[in-house]
């Protein structure tokens, strides 16, 4: 490995892992995914996930078995399922570096590019987080990476079946995270691409549209085994429920249960923030390098990257800002592309100009205390991501539901919202659902040792005699939670 790479590990394992479990789970996110991996690991299904006792078939469920799995080596902890979106996170970045170096650009650029990525907020944010968000952007990045490897590779007459494998491995990873969409990302980029070649090359070849599909079809294998097992267990119903309404009923708008429905116009209002802190340097690059995309394949696939995703999902009618998780590396290739062009604009003026000058002599210490300083910023922000706990943690409440427990009471969740599978997570038990009121009334009735915990958002009839309100607990200053009980 070569010092560049070490450094960058270094730089990664830093911002994608310090104080990584010392939060507890925040937001309905990281609550609802690690409830169901959690739920995954006690009950040992690992075809159908479960959230509260129902299935959950909003997407495959990879992410979902890899906290489980890392449940069951290092414990029920909020750092155990945050790791499988760190790693992602972090092989993202070494992948991009690896493959600026393979097509043959400096050290130095491929370096800034994949520092980038590493530090823009949006992207490092989502990587700490319980969630598939991060696998989806690795199957997505290696897919794309691959696939232009492999077409620059075959047009030197190189060899290109390892970087095909390359690409049906990260069909799988993104598929497995995300299902349709999953496809639909690298899909709509190889396809616009293709086409932008053939009409530049003034050509038309067949095999670079086939081998493509070819190993899609080839890393749609693990998925379609998934969906047969699934099929085995809850018919054509749970198929269907993953393909369509929670994939084309999402983008079409007819899923209307799945929420996250935004204008069209969400991402432009979004922009101003999506990569920061290199938003300006993504943004003009994309302009200014405009004329150089005949000549610099390489920089055309990543324009194509951003604005063939960008309009996908600014059709989709569920937005939400995560989405653009998986444009990330292909702004930071813009944006690395675009700081190179701005220092051979100052070297050519440094002869007229002592400021340009300056600049120019002193670039690699400025660079490097601009990167210092943001990274010192996000490790300050990483250590004292504990203070959050206090508005989005739910810890307060099944702190509350394991001390019942440990006294003998039997806890039951009233019409719970997907916040409360982090009930299931800290208990390290299944935890029982009440949907109706007379289930409520009946379950109370049953034994003095059963509790109820009920949103008071909800407005339930108040519980007979001798039901009263054991205690209250508020989440966040807003949301608040009854306990009853006899």
């Amino acid at each position: 490995m070569t010092r560049p790479f070490l450094l960058l590990l270094l730089l990664g394992g830093l911002l994608f892992f310090f104080g990584l479990g010392n939060h507890e789970l925040q937001g309905s996110t990281e609550s609802r995914v690690a409830g169901i991996a959690m739920e995954m690991h006690l009950t040992q299904d690992w075809v159908t996930p479960h959230l509260l006792g129902e299935p959950f078939l909003e997407k495959p469920p990879l992410s979902l078995w890899l906290d489980a799995g890392a449940i069951q080596l290092f414990g029920g902890t909020p750092l155990a399922v945050r790791l499988a979106s760190a790693f992602a996170g972090l092989f993202t970045v070494l992948a991009l570096f690896a493959f600026l170096r393979k097509i043959g650009r400096p050290a130095v650029l491929a370096w800034t590019a994949a520092a980038m990525l590493a530090t823009m907020a949006s992207y490092l944010g989502n990587a700490r987080q319980v969630g598939e968000d991060a696998l989806l952007s690795l199957g997505v990045t290696l897919a794309l990476l691959a696939f232009f490897r492999a077409t620059e590779q075959r047009a030197q007459n190189n060899p290109t079946l390892g970087a095909w494998c390359v690409f049906a491995l990260g069909i799988v990873i993104s598929t497995l995270s995300k299902g349709v969409l999953g496809l639909a990302l690298p899909g709509v980029v190889i396809f616009v691409y293709l086409v932008c070649r053939s009409l530049l090359d003034k050509r038309f070849s067949l095999g670079d549209w086939l081998r493509p599909a070819l190993f899609t079809a080839l890393g749609l294998i693990p998925l379609l085994i998934w969906l047969v097992l699934l099929y085995q267990r809850g018919g054509m119903h749970a198929v269907a429920e993953v393909l369509w309404a929670n994939s084309v009923g999402r983008f079409s708008g007819s899923f209307t249960s799945a929420g996250h429905y935004e204008p069209f116009y969400y991402y432009l209002a979004k922009l101003p923030e999506a990569f920061l802190p290199w938003n300006l340097l993504v943004y003009l690059g994309l302009w200014n390098l405009r004329k150089r995309l005949v000549d610099n394949r390489h920089l055309l696939f990543a324009s194509v990257w951003i604005l063939a995703q960008f309009t996908l999902l600014t059709l989709a009618s569920s937005k939400r800002m995560v989405y653009l998780m998986s444009m990330a590396p292909a702004a930071a290739i813009i944006a690395a592309e675009y700081a190179v062009v701005i220092l051979e604009w100052l070297r050519r003026r440094s002869a007229t100009s002592p400021f340009s000058a300056r600049l120019v002599k002193h670039h690699r210490p400025l660079a490097m205390g601009l990167m210092a300083l943001v990274v010192c910023a996000y490790l300050v922000v990483a250590a004292l991501e504990s203070r959050s706990d206090i508005k989005n943690s739910f810890k307060p409440l099944t702190d509350q539901v394991i001390e019942l427990q440990a006294h003998g009471k039997q806890v039951a969740l009233f019409q719970p919202e997907e916040r409360l599978a982090s009930t299931v997570f800290y208990t390290q038990r299944q935890q029982q659902v009440l949907m109706t009121e007379a289930d409520l009334n009946a379950f109370l009735a049953a034994s003095p040792d059963n509790v109820v915990i009920v949103d008071q958002s909800l407005k339930i009839s108040t519980p007979p005699a001798p039901t009263k309100v054991l205690s209250s607990v508020t989440i966040g200053g807003k949301r608040l939670y009854n306990f009853y009980g006899q």
